[in-house]
Formats: structure tokens, C-alpha cells, sequence
């Protein structure tokens, strides 16, 4: 044999294995300092010797798949499998015989478990654990929409529990054409979500209040909290209910109050004693007007024999009278199209009926039905015709032919546009409070917007939707650990701000490019802890080295804010 040979190739000794841990340690500090694992056994028990993988245990790994990335049901056994061992909660035998069909199981108990006795002793653990306090409650609601038919979902019941009907209802997401749920979630006044409902898709807000405020009382463990409401709240059932058990509450009264209509009356001619509370810049602009806000309390009462606030926002004046003009142009344009419909030689828009609705439909959508006065007009055109045929001579006869053309033609009402220009930017308070001030109302109404965010932290961040479900209960039981979720991010972001304030730190570089963060979100702390891996050196099967992942000097700092050991990202086999 000619030429040279390759020398052998040594036997490959040492074999380095990754596993991947991520933010998990973190999120099980939490887990564990909230005793959620225990309080889901206790409410969620497994009776069945058979089952590999308990139903506590199976929630928890699609809850911590909800906290750290989200994933469909079927893909939970691929996401388990990419982090290391124990991180979910699992043994290696349990993580073996983990599936989705074994978490879709856990989902059906959860739904048949008393789901509202396991969210208050969860909140109230939560409560006496990180000093969270239930002075003031804010509720709203929100819809989760739905892509598929869903005919059975129609308030059935399912082994002997009524499940909410997915069904078509006012889209709060503008997605009318598709069946949704109603999301109804309370939060305090830092934000940390305290009590969570699922309702059907069409009923009204305004029938929901009683039912939560009852729930808000075990939870708070008395009645006399701050209960802040929008709008739908305002009916005299709830708040009568709410003052006859002890309750309070603050509200907004709708604009369809005779109390609204006889003050937007009264400040035509005069001017009330405006009491400043607030003078800020811009939020926007900075050199923009200052955010200036007043509040003024009416002399009389409501029906409900409640104060009532007045609100005075200077911003929001500027805002609602550049929506005004902007709506008039834009339907101005509108109807300056229609009329150059109605004025072509072939126009399709004939008839009174066609026409009036065409104009309400524009009116309506701009909202300008109060300021625009449209009239519809009829204009004759005439043309003659030859009574017989031949050529025309002076005897030759002819017949006029009449053909009526609808046209319209509008205004301004400069007088309703002046009327409602002295109101802008002011609304109306109720409360029954009466020791409470005029700022301190608004103060609390002011923190409506806290509920906001987590409405868009569940959509965006979590992405409740789409829902990759058929079964209705378990798409309930889906959303109760959505809120299981939000309620461990919050008291994430919660510890981290409160250590940044007592510790007398004004920023942390969370953002890309280490750019300063002044109020760091969840979402950011675990993308900080994102890439953390544990590596493992094994010869023949056997650990030479284990390599823990070396912590940043940022890392080290938050985890220290948090009060969580750095050694809890040294996590055992």
C-alpha cells in the first residue's frame, strides 16, 4: 500500500453537558415563598395511585411555562425537557411521563376544584407573606377573543359545574366578528392583582360588581376597603348594595346623569371654585402645556345622597377639542363624498330611506350627530322630449319629463359646539366617603390606569390569546393560572421597586445597550436571567466538574433587591 495513513484518533474522554436554567430559580423563590405548590395540592388533590404525575405538579409546570416563555399545551414536554432537571417541579421519573394529554387531566380538576377558595387563600397568603394590603381595590374588566365556533360552549354544564358561555358580546378588543369571555380581574393600589373572575362573553359589567365585591371581602377580611370602579358600577342596585353592607366606593357617574346634564347646564354662566391638586409637565411634550388638575365638590348631592367630585383635567380640555375638530373634518369629508355621489349621473343612492341611512352611519361613527345639522334636499331636473316622431319644426309638440334627485346639505352648530367647549375636559366623581377629600378621590380614581397595564401585560407579554383550546373548562382553568401568573410577576416587580426605594436607587441599566431603567418590569428582570446555564463535565459517565453560571455584577445586585440567595441558582440535581 502506497502513500501515508492517518494517525488514530484518541478516544474522546470527557463529555461537556449543558443544561439550561434561565430565570427559573428565581420564579421558584417566589413559588415557594407564596406556598402555591402546597395550596394547589391541598385544593387540587390526586386521589388516583395510577397518576405518574400529579395534578399540582403538572399546574405548576404549565404555570412556570406561563411566567417564563409561552407555549402551547403539546409543546409544554419539549419545554420541560430544554431546562434542567427539577427546575419545573419534576423528578426525572415524573418529567419522563409528562404530556400534554397528562396537563389537559390537571386543567379538568382544576376546573372541578372550588377555583374561588383556592384564589383567596392564595391572595391572603400573599397578603401576610409580602406585606401586600388590601386598602384599595380597583376593578375592570377586559374580553379575550376566541378564533373557532365553539357550539357547545353555551353555559353547559360539565360534571356538575356551569362553565362560562364563549359567545358574541360588545368587543372591548374591536374584534366584534369573533366569540369571546369576559376577563374580570381587581387589583390594589400597587398593582398586585387580588381576585379574578371568568364570566360569559355578553353579560354587562354592570350586573359583575356584586359578586366580586363579595369575593374582595374574604380577601380583605373586612368591608369598609376602597372599592374604584368605572362607570358600569354607577346603577343604583350596586351602589346601593355596596353602601348598605358597610362598603366604599368611588366611580364615575355617566354622562347620561341628570347630575351631569344640570351641571354641564349651570357652568355655562358660571364658574365653580376650582381647588388645584396637581401641576406637572407634560407627560409627553416637553415643552408642552403643564398637566394641570382641579377638583371641585358640588353643592348638592346625588340621588343616592353621595358627594359628588368634579374633575378638571387642562390636558384632557386640549385633547377632547382637537378630537372634536378632527371628528368634524373627517365627517365633513365624509358627507362631501356622499354629496358628490348623490350628485353623479349614475347614482346608486336613489332612494330617502338609502340616503338617511348613509348619513346616520357617518353622524354616528364620528360621533358629530350633536354637531353636524344634515338636510336632505330634492332637486327637479327637467328635459323635453318629442311628443311623436319626425324632424323638429316650429308645430312639432313636445313633453316635459320631471326627474327628482335627493341631494344633501349641512352645518355647523356653532352654539352646541360652544356649549359643550365650556364642560371639555371635565367629569364627574361619586363616592360615599364623605371623609374622604376631593384630591384624595381623585387620587384614587387616578390609579384605574394600574389595572390597565396588566390587562396589557396578560395580552402581549403571556399572550393569553389565541387560546389553544376547545374544552371551555379548561380554558376557565387555563385563565386562573393566567392570573396565578400575572399575580407572581407583580410581586416581582413589586419587591424590586421597594428595594430600589429604600435602597435610594433611582435606575438600574435593565434595558438593551445597558440603558437606565427607572421602573424595571418583570419582563426585563427575566430577560436579565435568561441565558444563565449550568454546565456538567463527565468522563465515562461520571461528573468530573460542575460549572454554576457565573453571575454578573447586575445580576448580583438585582437578585440581592429581590432578597433572593445567589446560591438559588445553584439549584440540585
Amino acid at each position: 500500500m502506497s502513500g501515508t495513513q492517518a494517525p488514530p484518533q484518541p478516544s474522546a474522554r470527557f463529555t461537556l453537558h449543558s443544561e439550561r436554567l434561565g430565570p427559573l430559580p428565581l420564579i421558584n423563590h417566589f413559588l415557594q415563598r407564596m406556598g402555591l405548590e402546597h395550596l394547589l395540592d391541598r385544593h387540587v388533590p390526586t386521589n388516583d395511585r395510577r397518576c405518574a404525575v400529579p395534578h399540582a405538579r403538572a399546574l405548576g409546570v404549565l404555570l412556570r411555562s406561563l411566567v417564563v416563555e409561552r407555549e402551547p399545551i403539546y409543546r409544554e414536554e419539549e419545554t420541560v425537557h430544554a431546562f434542567a432537571c427539577g427546575l419545573f417541579g419534576l423528578s426525572a421519573d415524573e418529567r419522563e411521563h409528562l404530556c400534554d394529554d397528562r396537563i389537559g387531566r390537571a386543567l379538568d380538576r382544576l376546573f372541578d376544584a372550588d377555583r374561588a377558595a383556592l384564589l383567596t387563600e392564595v391572595v391572603v397568603a400573599v397578603g401576610q407573606r409580602f406585606g401586600v394590603c388590601f386598602e384599595e381595590l380597583h376593578n375592570d374588566s377586559t374580553t379575550i377573543s376566541f378564533c373557532g365556533q365553539y357550539r357547545a360552549a353555551t353555559r353547559r354544564a360539565i360534571r356538575g359545574r356551569r362553565a362560562a358561555a364563549i359567545t358574541y358580546g360588545h368587543s372591548k378588543a374591536r374584534r366584534p366578528d369573533l366569540k369571546q369571555l369576559l376577563f374580570i380581574l381587581t387589583v390594589n393600589s400597587e398593582g398586585v392583582p387580588c381576585q379574578f373572575r371568568c364570566a360569559d362573553g355578553n353579560l354587562s359589567d354592570s350586573v359583575t360588581h356584586i359578586d366580586t365585591w363579595n369575593a374582595l371581602r374574604a380577601v380583605a377580611g373586612r368591608v369598609d376597603f376602597l372599592y374604584v370602579a368605572d362607570s358600569k358600577l354607577c346603577s343604583r342596585e350596586n351602589l346601593d348594595y355596596l353602601d348598605r353592607a358597610g362598603g366604599r366606593f368611588v366611580t364615575v357617574m355617566p354622562r347620561t346623569r341628570l347630575e351631569d346634564e344640570e351641571f354641564r347646564k349651570w357652568i355655562q354662566t358660571n364658574t365653580p371654585p376650582w381647588e388645584l391638586v396637581w401641576d406637572r409637565p407634560n407627560p409627553h411634550h416637553r415643552d408642552g402645556p403643564r398637566d394641570c388638575w382641579y377638583v371641585y365638590r358640588a353643592p348638592l348631592p346625588s340621588l343616592e345622597a353621595c358627594p359628588i367630585i368634579w374633575v378638571w383635567s387642562t390636558l384632557l380640555t386640549l385633547h377632547q377639542q382637537a378630537r372634536r375638530l378632527r371628528n368634524l373634518a373627517v365627517a365633513s369629508e365624509k358627507l362631501q363624498a356622499l354629496h358628490g355621489r348623490l350628485a353623479s349621473a349614475r347614482a346608486r343612492l336613489r332612494g330617502a330611506a338609502q340616503i338617511d341611512l348613509a348619513v346616520a352611519q357617518i353622524l354616528e361613527h364620528y360621533h358629530v350627530s350633536r354637531y353636524l345639522k344634515v338636510k336632505r334636499t330634492v332637486r327637479e331636473e327637467h328635459r323635453f322630449k318629442q311628443a311623436r316622431r319626425g324632424r323638429p319644426g316650429p308645430d312639432m309638440a313636445y313633453r316635459r319629463i320631471t326627474r327628482r334627485r335627493y341631494d344633501i346639505e349641512w352645518s355647523i352648530d356653532e352654539a352646541a359646539v360652544a356649549y359643550d367647549q365650556k364642560s371639555d375636559g371635565m367629569y364627574p366623581l361619586l363616592t360615599n366617603d364623605r371623609n374622604l377629600s376631593p384630591a384624595q378621590v381623585l387620587e384614587a380614581h387616578k390609579g384605574q390606569p394600574k389595572i390597565e397595564k396588566r390587562f396589557e401585560q396578560v395580552k402581549t407579554v403571556h399572550e393569553i390569546a389565541p387560546v389553544c383550546l376547545k374544552n371551555e373548562g379548561r380554558i376557565e382553568a387555563l385563565f386562573t393560572l393566567y392570573f396565578l401568573a400575572l399575580l407572581v410577576q407583580a410581586l416581582i416587580e413589586r419587591e424590586l421597586r421597594l428595594a430600589m426605594k429604600r435602597e435610594k436607587i433611582e435606575e438600574l441599566p435593565l434595558y438593551p445597550e445597558q440603558r437606565q431603567c427607572k421602573s424595571p418590569t418583570t419582563e426585563q428582570i427575566l430577560r436579565l436571567f435568561s441565558l444563565a446555564e449550568r454546565h456538567t463535565l463527565l468522563s465515562e459517565g461520571h461528573v468530573v466538574q460542575l460549572f454554576h453560571p457565573e453571575l454578573t455584577d447586575l445580576q448580583r445586585q438585582v437578585l440581592t433587591l429581590l432578597g433572593v440567595p445567589h446560591h438559588t441558582f445553584h439549584p440540585k440535581n
